[in-house]
């Protein structure tokens, strides 16, 4: 590790041969596409420091405060002109799709050549055209994560099981790039490691995750996946005392907002089925029953930090009800699947900041509400848009863009600096809980009973301090019996 990076106030720059430029998609789609030949900082007219060398592998992080950090760096973003772009002046493109800074700042990146075309500095009101190429080249200051390692439940020659830590994404993507468990895992093992995901996980949910060491060994675990014939079960911690025995729902879901990834229980959604079962129930301590009563049913909230304000409001009331600690088994595999299902039975996930949140769905919380009677659709979606931007640069999941902006606005507070360099505000950092959600993915298996891998249950789902609860759980048998034979298509 460099004198440079111990120092950590360095800003780590790579080039073409040493990592030194990284690049990625401003594709609306997520899409990442890592291409080593973009422009240099100093092309794009940006000035570093002589006195810091390129950084070579393996990428540096450093862990500070219970957090995994990334020191500022140079990258380059990359996207091709889309359909709808073309004919368009360029510096109409960012400010309609590109909106997470300024247009002033755009502009001024469009005449000094941040913002490229194809390579070369072409100005603000350049008309972009077939096979254009846009680059922007930005000094990038990526959240820090959580400082928790990978776990690692098994490995084989082919596939490494892993237990992933709550807040960590599994892909670059949005704000994150070195700060995923691609990026990690590379620099844990080598240049040479290729790590495939098999299965998808959200940024703040733990837990099991399969990645595969080679194509062959992804193709294979990902064709049983598609078959149905994995079974997997999480873990959650939800609001009130969850009923007893076996509890069904196969309520439909239904994407209410294509584009911002909203899921709710509607009768014309598409089929869903998640068995539940209760593990344990902890009532409320004689001190949080003392806690001050909720506040009114309905909002509509204009700012992130009013998001904040209602997720307090909600874990308030939680704490007159005490929570439950809830097995899942998804039998199909809805977007939100679980969360949604939790939260129309009227349980949902204790401190999700969306589906939990009285301030969007009053209350009940969206409770029992599969015509939307308490809230239409519309109500939902304006709500929440009134949270947060509508549209993101890189399509991030529309739960990971609000908490974003949760985090920036409540838990990222502006620590009133600015980068010397580039002159980006600089946050705190966010809190522990801002870095989780009560959903854990506990265990896979194969249906012929091949294979099985468990991870221990997360700290949130272990009897609090005094109380006797279980600290393990037991197979998915009676789950599967209670599921039925055949899934739901």
């Amino acid at each position: 590790m460099t004198e440079g990076f111990q120092a950590r106030t360095g800003i780590i720059v790579a080039s073409c041969q040493e990592m030194a430029v990284s690049t990625s998609s401003l594709d609306a789609s997520g899409e990442s596409r890592r291409d080593r030949e973009g422009a240099t900082p100093s092309d794009a007219g940006l000035q570093l420091p002589h006195s810091l060398p390129p950084e070579k592998w393996p990428w540096p992080y450093y862990f500070e405060d219970g957090l995994r950090r990334v020191s500022p760096y140079f990258y380059t973003y990359n996207t091709w002109c889309k359909e709808r772009w073309r004919g368009r002046q360029l510096v109409d493109i960012f400010e309609s799709e590109f909106r997470d800074r300024p247009l002033e700042y755009y502009r001024a990146a469009m005449v000094s050549g941040q913002v490229a075309v194809n390579g070369k500095t072409v100005g603000p009101n350049y008309i972009l055209k077939n096979g254009d190429l846009i680059s922007h080249t930005t000094h990038r200051h990526e959240p820090p994560v959580t400082a928790e390692p990978i776990g690692i439940i098994h490995e084989d020659e082919d596939m490494v099981v892993i237990n992933k830590p709550s807040g960590l994404p599994v892909h670059p993507a949005g704000r994150y790039n070195y700060n995923s468990v691609v990026e990690i895992m590379k620099q844990e093992r080598g240049p040479n490691f290729a790590p495939r995901p098999c299965n998808r996980l959200d940024r703040l949910t733990s837990g099991i995750m399969f990645i595969a060491k080679h194509a062959k060994a992804a193709e294979q675990l990902g064709a049983q996946i598609l078959r149905r014939s994995v079974r997997k079960e999480y873990i959650a911690r939800v609001i009130g005392r969850f009923p007893d025995g076996e509890v069904v729902c196969d309520q439909p879901i239904l994407q209410i907002s294509p584009k911002l990834g909203l899921n709710r229980v509607r009768a014309n959604g598409k089929p869903a089925r998640t068995v539940f079962k209760r593990l344990a129930y902890y009532p409320p301590t004689a001190s949080s029953a003392q806690a001050r009563h909720c506040g009114p049913e309905t909002g509509k909230p204009s700012t992130a930090n009013e998001l904040g304000e209602a997720v307090e409001q909600t874990r308030r009331c939680e704490s007159q009800e005490g929570y439950s600690i809830v097995r899942c088994l998804p039998v199909t595999g809805r977007t939100h699947q679980i969360r949604v299902h939790l939260q129309f039975l009227g349980h949902p996930i204790q401190n999700d900041p969306i589906y939990a949140n009285q301030k969007v769905w009053g209350l009940d919380l969206g409770c029992n509400d599969a015509e939307a009677t308490q809230n239409t659709d519309e109500d939902i979606i304006t709500r929440l848009s009134r949270m947060g931007k509508d549209q993101v640069a890189d399509a991030v999941a529309y739960h990971d863009e609000m908490v974003d902006e949760y985090y920036k606005r409540k838990a990222e507070k502006m620590s009133g600096e600015v980068c010397a360099l580039c002159g980006t505000p600089l946050y705190t950092d966010p809190g522990e809980q801002e870095l989780s959600l009560w959903l854990h993915s506990l265990r896979y298996e194969d249906a012929e009973g091949t294979w099985s891998y468990a991870s221990p249950l997360p700290a949130w789902a272990l009897p609090p301090e005094g109380s006797c609860g279980p600290t393990q759980v037991g197979g998915m048998e009676d789950l599967v019996g209670a599921a039925g034979i055949a899934p739901v298509e």
